[in-house]
């Protein structure tokens, strides 16, 4: 079983990825393409100390502070690096794994990226009954062979015997189509509620799609 005790030297002053329609869940893995000089530098550094940092989503594009900073959500996604590749002019393509849902307390800026104090959320235990569980997993599997049917080159597949709080977050980092939502899911701590929501948003995006359905703003 996994540990968090390698997280501990991040938490205190953890580098933050601010992005637009981005949200990192725990288990899930997000490429990404690291070219502005700020993230060259961040990517750098948590390489040669605890390879990790924050997937936080940009709430308001507008400079919100005297550094031009826009608003970000108070909850992301902590994600270790697991690959990269250090490319031409310094920049990077690195591929994160979703390590846990933080609290953010953002400090005081000191070039040339973000940082903020981390506390890790821990989900309550909570039973989740079969017939959530199933839900979960019918209406993920309709939504996702329904994405197939329209994009040959779309994989995705449950992963078996994988917890339901973990299955309703990748099922959630996969298959939900609007950020906000995604980002909501990710503040949803219960698991239970989590697996409810995420079987009903993607019930709805499939019947929203399909003829006759009305388009996702």
């Amino acid at each position: 079983m996994n540990t968090l005790s390698d997280l501990l030297e991040a938490l205190p002053a953890l580098p933050l990825f601010p992005l637009p329609n981005t949200v990192l869940f725990p288990g899930a893995l997000l490429p990404l393409h690291v070219f502005e000089p700020r993230y060259r530098a961040m990517v750098t550094d948590v390489l040669k100390t605890h390879r990790s940092m924050a997937i936080v989503m940009i709430t308001n594009e507008r400079p919100m502070d005297a550094h031009g900073h826009p608003e970000i959500a108070q909850v992301a996604g902590l994600g270790t690096i697991v690959d990269h590749t250090e490319l031409p002019g310094g920049r990077f393509n690195i591929l994160l794994r979703g390590r846990v849902r933080v609290r953010l307390s953002e400090l005081s800026f000191e070039p040339p990226y973000r940082r903020a104090s981390a506390e890790v959320l821990v989900p309550p235990d909570e039973e989740i009954t079969q017939s959530e569980l199933s839900a979960l997993v019918s209406t993920a599997t309709a939504f996702a062979q329904f994405v197939r049917e329209r994009d040959r080159g779309f994989e995705f597949r449950l992963p078996r015997d994988a917890k339901p709080a973990l299955l309703a977050d990748l099922c959630a980092h996969h298959l939900v189509l609007d950020a906000r939502e995604r980002q909501a899911i990710l503040e949803t701590l219960s698991p239970r509620a989590r697996v409810r929501r995420v079987a009903e948003v993607l019930a709805m995006q499939r019947h929203t799609l399909m003829p006759g359905g009305r388009d996702l703003n």
